[in-house]
């Protein structure tokens, strides 16, 4: 029971570091903004193999981490959990990878980037519209959740990515 606590803390951990360290080293130009899709890939594997709250644990840490160490803006915070929060319930509720996938691009790519208009006006002092946000957050989550898909669907086929779910599923069901 403690081992298990204290394996998914370090699985949280561990994925928090990667959408750190890939946010950092990965990324590409879109428009006038860049496009991050580690974080976006983190969050669809975290909603299929750990579960929602995991995935926004994991998605609050890496936010709160890029902005600390000055890689991140205030936009990572509900671009990176809103996505995670809406891939994790919408897999919960289907079981299906297209479900997390279109939780992913929904969260982020939707609901996040019109999220952003306000809360970038009263937080950052932008003026931006929507229209500035919402194909930068579309194209980087769409872009990170079809990589995040290819991965798990990789990572399931080992044995270690069967005992992740299995642990954390045990979990849920407690």
């Amino acid at each position: 029971m403690q081992n298990d606590k204290i394996r998914k803390m370090i699985l949280i951990s561990l994925f928090a570091a990667i959408a750190v360290v890939g946010s950092t080293f990965v990324s590409f130009p879109l428009g006038p903004a860049r496009a991050f899709p580690v974080q976006h890939a983190i969050n669809v594997i975290a909603a299929m193999m750990l579960g929602t709250g995991p995935g926004v644990l994991i998605a609050f840490l890496a936010a709160l981490i890029r902005v600390i160490i000055g890689t991140g803006s205030l936009l990572a915070f509900p671009g990176g959990m809103i996505g995670a929060f809406l891939a994790g319930v919408l897999y919960k509720k289907f079981k299906k990878s297209w479900a997390a996938v279109t939780g992913e691009i929904i969260g982020t790519g939707l609901i996040a980037s019109l999220f952003a208009v306000p809360y970038a006006k009263l937080l950052m002092g932008s003026e931006f519209g929507a229209f500035f946000f919402v194909p930068g957050f579309f194209f980087s989550s769409l872009s990170g959740a079809i990589l995040g898909l290819l991965l798990v669907k990789q990572l399931q086929k080992t044995r270690a990515g069967n005992e992740l779910q299995l642990m954390f599923a045990k979990k849920s069901t407690n």
